[in-house]
């Protein structure tokens, strides 16, 4: 009996080494707790990067619609030749011309094209702060599946070694007739499958770190050893359905993006409309000449009038592609209602299911396993039958779905958090305020 004891022992304690090795062989130097993590959040990353490269587009097309009204200042020079009718000779014709133009008012154009850039840009801000809290509910995905791996291999450890002392104890009592051949087949079967388990749960340990270390963007980095966090918020008070729904509608940033890109829709449909409204602009030009000619001018200034009358139905269609364009935005909007409503309906209804049923189950079994284990090291020392090792790894297993609730319940407060725009207490906090 001891024997079988000190076997399982051994296997245990090669896996515990596994882990061990592991964490050796990475470059973490101190346990990562998840603040750490989740500061990773705002580090550079192709995802963070392909939103600001977007931030920086609606940017510079704003600095373009600015433009618009801006002085344009042209350069005009050449080296030629020529002959006229009088002298019938070929004379140099060189000139140099510095033209001013300055657009001084055309209708609506100018506004609504103004606005509409400054609208897509306040979206591209929207989508960076999108991008953001994706970015945290990510990491913090990755940052439990790598603790659940950990107490799964650990449980698949124990478990594998318990099932080996009874293969490896079954074969002298095979030897000495006291158990059947296919009975031994069975125990082997039982052993080679909770070992396949355990190889397994070993690759999910490296492999959930290596995801880990990509969301954190440092995939030649792999993390070590984890601070298992206390996730004391998951206590919090939770808000009534209705309320949330009002806070969502006010709050999400994706709702806010779609409402201005709506919004910039409507001010380029006037934009176009303004198309042939008349223009005025102020044009200014000195220039210097290599043949005189009292038809040049050297110094000149003046106002341009231009009245587009018709310009062969271009502008109707334009407006037709940009009415056509703002109904799929409306149906993207009405669209993406349904979706966060029932987003929100499914992430408020488990976070009530967790925190009033499967907490309550996964505590109640981890005080049964706790109370069996007790049993079983009372009953080892008294040798009256061996099944500390099964005990042992029905606990791991237990406080595995112990933890695995919290954590679901962290990453639903999260979700919760990325619909309304921000953590529920701040939310609520600046609602008061604006009362």
């Amino acid at each position: 009996m001891r024997a079988a004891v000190r076997r399982r022992v051994s296997l245990c304690a090669q896996g515990a080494l596994f882990c061990l090795a592991l964490a050796a062989g990475t470059a973490a130097a101190s346990p990562l707790t998840l603040e750490a993590v989740l500061a990773y959040a705002d580090h550079p990353h192709p995802e963070l990067e392909r939103v600001r490269a977007q931030t920086q587009a609606a940017a510079a097309e704003r600095q373009l619609a600015e433009s618009l009204r801006d002085f344009q200042i042209t350069l005009d020079a050449a080296l030629r030749g020529g002959r006229n009718t009088l002298s019938h000779e070929y004379k140099a014709d060189h000139l140099a011309r510095l033209n001013l133009r300055k657009p001084l008012w055309d209708g609506e154009r100018y506004a609504a094209s103004l606005e509409a850039a400054r609208l897509e840009q306040a979206t591209s801000q929207l989508a960076l702060l999108d991008a953001r809290a994706q970015r945290r509910l990510t990491l913090m995905a990755r940052f439990f599946d790598v603790l659940v791996s950990d107490l799964q291999h650990a449980a698949d450890t124990e478990l594998m070694a318990v099932a080996y002392v009874r293969w490896d104890d079954a074969k002298q009592r095979a030897e000495l007739g006291e158990l059947s051949a296919p009975q031994l087949a069975e125990l082997e079967a039982a052993f080679q499958a909770l070992r396949v388990r355990q190889r397994d749960s070993a690759r999910q340990v490296r492999e959930s770190r290596a995801r880990l270390a990509a969301a954190m963007n440092q995939p030649d980095s792999l993390p070590g050893e984890l601070v298992d966090p206390p996730l004391r918020d998951n206590d919090r008070a939770l808000p009534e359905f209705e309320q949330l729904l009002e806070l969502l509608k006010r709050g999400n940033p994706r709702l806010a993006m779609q409402r201005q890109r709506l919004a910039a829709a409507a001010s380029r449909i006037a934009a176009v409309r303004a198309d042939d409204s008349p223009r005025l602009e102020f044009e200014a030009e000195a220039a210097a000449y290599s043949r005189e000619s009292t038809t040049r001018d050297n110094l000149r200034a003046g106002i341009h009038f231009v009245w587009p009358l018709y310009d062969g139905r271009q502008r109707d269609a334009r407006i037709a592609r940009e009415q056509a364009l703002m109904q799929q935005l409306q149906a993207e909007y009405d669209q993406l209602w349904l979706d966060l409503r029932q987003s929100l309906l499914e992430t408020w209804n488990e976070i009530q299911h967790l925190r009033e049923a499967e907490r309550r189950a996964a505590e109640v079994e981890a005080t049964y396993r706790d109370l069996a284990l007790d049993r079983a090291r009372a009953e080892y020392e008294l040798e009256l039958k061996t099944n500390l090792g099964t005990s042992m790894a029905q606990t791991q297993l237990a406080k595995l779905r112990r933890r695995v609730t919290e954590y679901r319940l962290a990453l639903a407060w999260e979700r919760l958090a990325g619909l309304l725009g921000g953590p529920l207490e701040t939310v609520l906090k600046t609602e008061r305020e604006t009362r």
